[in-house]
């Protein structure tokens, strides 16, 4: 898979890029452009382990993304540009910017004017549920995609590795029923191992939670993915489309929601 690198985006507006799962996408990065900020520490992590650290350049403000996306947009659409969707990533998590409801706001009011046909995504982890004004801003996007790695939670602490003690799979799944029938569950699928200790939340009894959690969480949509670049752990092995595609149509049968196998 090639050489690790950290930190994978350099600018707060990147793109537009190809993404397997949302088609041409414009990536808003709320995250330092120099550093990762995030309430996970995955093994799987493109952006890198959080002990890169923050970087020197700071959040950048609510004014700047705004104007910055503005601009990107502007130029796009002179330039008779395809858009599908703008997308919140980047090198961390986007709902654990301050001004992030806000940014939100902004957003969808340039998507309104310059690109109406297109949607707008956030990538979240599921850690800041809790907070009423990042839900109320998850309720406006159009693509509300919410990170469910394991029911399990021994599996979720070695996997996703939370900064916060308080972060538990009981309390993600309440929170994240929430937005039956609106969110999209995104779970990376993998195995391997990490520093001695197995890692795979492919087995029998790791599907049948996640089955049991998405019957009660009752979504929209459910995305299964495996790792496609390089990781900060470096023995993960990706799952092999076969058996990811396998793994999916169980869900699908079991659950009656519609996956989508990347």
């Amino acid at each position: 898979m090639g050489k690790f690198q950290t930190v994978l985006f350099h600018e707060t507006i990147f793109g537009p890029i190809h993404s397997r799962r949302l088609g041409t996408s414009l990536g808003v990065n709320l995250s330092p452009v120099d550093g990762k900020v995030c309430s996970f520490d995955c093994l799987y992590c493109e952006a890198g382990f959080n002990a890169q650290g923050p970087g020197r350049a700071g959040l950048p403000s609510r004014e700047d993304v705004a104007a910055l996306l503005e601009k990107k947009l502007q130029g796009m659409l002179e330039e008779g540009a395809a858009l599908d969707v703008i997308t919140f990533s980047g090198n961390g998590e986007p709902t654990m910017h301050p001004e992030f409801a806000g940014i939100v706001d902004d957003t969808l009011a340039l998507r309104d004017r310059y690109f109406p046909e297109a949607r707008v995504s956030v990538l979240t982890n599921s850690t800041r549920l809790d907070n009423p004004g990042v839900a109320d801003a998850l309720r406006k996007v159009d693509n509300n995609i919410l990170k469910l790695d394991s029911a399990i939670e021994e599996t979720v602490a070695l996997l996703d590795r939370p900064v916060q003690s308080s972060f538990g799979v009981g309390k993600v799944t309440d929170e994240l029923c929430m937005f039956a029938g609106t969110g999209i569950i995104q779970t990376m699928m993998l195995r391997g191992e990490y520093e001695g200790r197995v890692v795979d939340n492919t087995t029998d009894a790791e599907v049948s939670a996640l089955i049991e959690a998405y019957k009660r969480i009752r979504p929209r949509e459910i995305m299964l993915y495996s790792i496609d670049r390089a990781t900060p752990a470096e023995q993960l092995v990706k799952v092999p489309a076969e058996e990811l595609r396998a793994i999916g149509a169980r869900i699908e049968a079991e659950t009656g929601i519609h996956v989508q196998v990347n």
